[in-house]
């Protein structure tokens, strides 16, 4: 039945009025070969800005998670920083994050600070997904049974060492697929760099569509996103089993 419904489908598309026009100008075989290999290369820097912001992102994303669950009274003003932070950030969209960052703070001509683009684009990104994977932290932090802590501090166990060696172990095996499904996010959301002029896979593709007047490059670009985040979108899905499975063999 799916074969049939995606025959109809692909055969309504072909056999439309504008299919030939639509062709020629997303689907064109010599622009892609034209394209190809430029919009990989300019997609490397895609790939390093997901690799360096991923690691900022879980390191800043756990202390704002962390700040969030303690109880310490002399850590209120921490813990309200932390709230206005994620409240105010997870508000802003994220292409505007990155415009301003990349832009206004290059603009404010601060010294011994840099004005690379392609940096403070990451830093948006950075700034943006960690109210985000915080918040995934924090569900996991309190997800841990109390009991758990309680039996940590009669072993004579610091409060520190408590969330290093008990909480945070036990956290972060339960959040791996919602975060994996962040990180998936974050790999498209990538391509928002191309706002500011870095030369990125999707700013390469529009400027070939811009002097050529030809989409193809587009369509070339989406599909390597495509192979970057599909296997992503499978390993969470594996995972999530995983961890389904596990919960149903304690329960038993």
């Amino acid at each position: 039945m799916t074969v049939v419904v995606l025959g109809l489908l692909l055969v309504g598309l072909v056999s439309s009025p504008g299919w030939e026009r639509v062709k020629e100008y997303f689907f064109s075989p010599e622009a892609a070969r034209e394209s190809w290999r430029a919009v990989l290369e300019a997609m490397w820097l895609n790939v390093r800005l997901f690799v360096v912001c991923e690691i900022g992102i879980l390191v800043l994303g756990l202390l704002i998670a962390v700040a969030r669950t303690t109880r310490s009274a002399w850590l209120a003003p921490v813990r309200v920083v932390a709230v206005v932070y994620t409240d105010v950030v997870r508000g802003i969209p994220t292409i505007l994050l990155i415009t301003m960052f990349g832009f206004g703070i290059p603009a404010l001509q601060l010294q011994g600070i840099t004005n690379d683009r392609v940096v403070w684009a990451g830093v948006a990104l950075v700034v943006s997904y960690s109210a985000y994977v915080s918040e995934v932290f924090r569900a996991g932090l309190e997800s841990v049974h109390p009991s758990q802590v309680a039996s940590a501090r009669a072993l004579g166990l610091s409060e520190g060492r408590i969330l290093r060696h008990v909480v945070v172990p036990q956290a972060v095996r339960r959040i791996v697929p919602p975060l994996l499904n962040d990180f998936v996010s974050l790999q498209k959301d990538t391509a928002l760099v191309s706002v500011l002029g870095v030369l990125d896979g999707v700013f390469w593709a529009t400027n070939y569509a811009n002097f050529n007047f030809n989409y193809t490059p587009m369509v070339v670009v989406a599909l390597y996103f495509v192979v970057l985040t599909v296997p992503l979108a499978r390993l969470t899905d594996h995972l999530q089993k995983r961890l389904v499975e596990r919960e149903r063999a304690g329960a038993r």
